[in-house]
């Protein structure tokens, strides 16, 4: 325990010291003789460094401590400001780039075993005949027996062409085989899916999950392949519901399909006032004449917000759905020698009306270091093109709201236990085939024969009422009231407790939503879980009818009187 402490307390100076000296790398210092400051503060530091080395009772890992110091440093940033270790520096470029070398597959670890969670499609995976649900026993002759997904993706990716061998226990037959696979660079596509939709199947809608490199050009191509088919389109929608952002220049790209050549999209403001840019499309727009929605919600983040924020400027597009996430802030990555870098906020963005969207307040911590919101007092109304009312720091806000129904506990529940997993690899096994995703949905006895299955399951949960009577009741032990009101105590707890199976009618219908996506993934894969909730999907569904009611959507991008 003495030990503990005292690395800890190690940890905790060089920490201090490491915030001291690297910060006056990136801050212009305020004392008379700022490279005095960095002189001293590094030298601090490399003798501090020198002497826990040589006299520290125990041995020390230097890439651990240092990265232990650098990251409390970090966190009294904001949370896009990070460290980034040789060993992660390839989970970052995938966020970028969307390209890694390995075999196609994502992982689930049950209990101490791990199965096949996903297959992509037209990976070295699909052509080796994985599918989810298999039981991965060993790779390379190494048991996966308790292994970490951490220690499974370091025995899974590698150099494309290179092999690896894989004990797996199928699914379907439970006949264990062994498989030689050649990874491959494997490239996710940031355009899951795109399709037809409306009544009359001309509306293009595309699905973007993340801006990465040429995501652009992919959403583009996608739009194409879907006016080759259907010449005569009466409306676009984009869908960035769930995107996180990525890379500034192809949001600008993206703004471009929908724009002409010289519009403004994004301007950047740094700390030093002769690196602010300012972003223009560069390109004849592929169609700026279609009616336009735009699909958001709380998890769209950063370049989603760009993309949103500036059709909304514009007035090119109707936004619809909930409140983006709120994050205005720019990152670059700068390199610190040995493979590491670091990514750093350097700049807030603003959309063309001026208007920075950032939510949190990281400039002003609270005293305990916890992150306010930008307070109301500080929020402008900004004009769109047109003359619409619009705010900054908060995210963007639709022009149509509709409201995320929220996801039932029993079905969360029998999601996160795998339940629903587990019998969509049944229901795999027994049917070669079902329609397409776009229609597929089970029949009433098919939902039966689940229910009658999940019977004997334990997906026991608590509501958020049970939880807050459980801590009601363990105030009232606390403050020795309990004996007194026990009875009414046990009523009550008798008339709160939920029956599950009640529960999952009440519920049938999500509950039945979440299981057809999880089937149309076994045979149509990622596309095939996106087309499928595209049935009951509200917001696309009220994009749908805007695009088609020309008086409505010009109402919406008309200034009010």
């Amino acid at each position: 325990m003495k030990r503990l402490k005292k690395m800890n307390s190690v940890k905790g100076f060089l920490a201090g010291v490491i915030l001291m000296g690297t910060a006056f790398m990136f801050i212009r210092a305020t004392t008379s003789d700022p490279y005095f400051e960095i002189s001293k503060n590094l030298d601090i530091y490399t003798n501090l460094f020198k002497e826990l080395n040589t006299f520290y009772v125990d041995p020390i890992e230097p890439g651990k401590l240092v990265k232990t110091g650098v990251d409390a440093m970090l966190r009294e940033l904001d949370p896009y400001t990070n460290y980034i270790t040789e060993a992660d520096i390839e989970d970052y470029e995938f966020m970028t780039t969307g390209k890694y070398g390995g075999i196609g597959a994502n992982m689930q670890r049950k209990g101490e075993d791990i199965y096949v969670a996903d297959v992509y499609e037209n990976s070295p995976a699909h052509a080796a005949g994985l599918h989810p649900g298999d039981l991965v026993e060993a790779i390379d002759g190494k048991s996966l027996k308790g292994k970490s997904i951490d220690d499974l993706g370091v025995l899974l990716k590698g150099s494309p062409g290179t092999q690896l061998k894989m004990r797996v226990k199928d699914a379907y037959t439970a006949i264990t085989t062994e498989k030689l696979i050649t990874r491959g660079e494997i490239e996710i596509s940031s355009v899951p899916y795109a399709g037809l939709v409306g009544p009359d199947k001309t509306i293009a809608y595309v699905r973007l999950t993340q801006f990465t490199q040429q995501c652009g050009n992919q959403v583009k191509d996608a739009f194409d392949s879907l006016k080759r088919v259907q010449p005569s389109l009466s409306g676009l929608i984009l869908d960035l519901r769930n995107n996180p952002g990525g890379l500034l220049d192809e949001a600008v790209n993206t703004c471009n399909i929908f724009l002409d050549k010289g519009q403004p999209v994004v301007s950047t403001r740094y700390k030093i006032p002769e690196m602010n840019k300012e972003y223009k499309t560069t390109l004849p727009a592929w169609n700026k004449d279609l009616p336009l929605a735009v699909i958001i919600n709380k998890s769209s983040a950063s370049a989603s917000e760009i993309v949103s924020g500036t059709m909304q400027d514009l007035d090119r597009g109707v936004i619809i759905g909930t409140l983006s996430y709120g994050k205005g802030l720019v990152q670059v990555t700068r390199p610190l020698g040995f493979k590491s870098h670091l990514k750093l906020t350097v700049a807030r963005y603003y959309t063309p009306s001026g208007r920075c969207i950032q939510a949190l307040d990281y400039t002003h911590r609270r005293a305990d270091g916890s992150v306010g919101l930008i307070a109301d007092s500080l929020k402008r109304t900004f004009k769109t093109r047109t003359g619409r009312d619009v705010l900054s720091g908060g995210g963007v806000e639709p022009d149509v709201k509709v409201k995320d129904e929220p996801i039932s506990l029993v079905a969360t529940t029998l999601y996160s236990k795998n339940y629903i997993f587990d019998y969509a690899t049944i229901y795999a096994s027994k049917h070669k085939s079902i329609p397409d995703p776009t229609e597929f949905s089970l029949t009433e006895a098919e939902f039966n024969e689940f229910a009658k299955w999940i019977e004997s399951k334990d997906y026991s949960y608590k509501t958020e009422t049970e939880i807050q009577f459980d801590s009601l009741k363990s105030t009232a032990i606390r403050e020795k009231y309990y004996d007194n009101v026990k009875s009414e105590f046990d009523k009550l707890e008798t008339r709160l407790s939920h029956d599950k199976k009640q529960d999952l009618l009440k519920h049938k219908e999500q509950v039945k939503h979440v299981l057809e996506s999880e089937i149309a993934s076994r045979f149509y894969y990622t596309r095939g879980r996106m087309a499928q909730t595209m049935q009951y999907d509200k917001e696309l569904a009220k994009a749908v009818s805007i695009i088609s009611d020309p008086i409505a959507y010009k109402k919406i991008l008309s200034p009010s009187k």
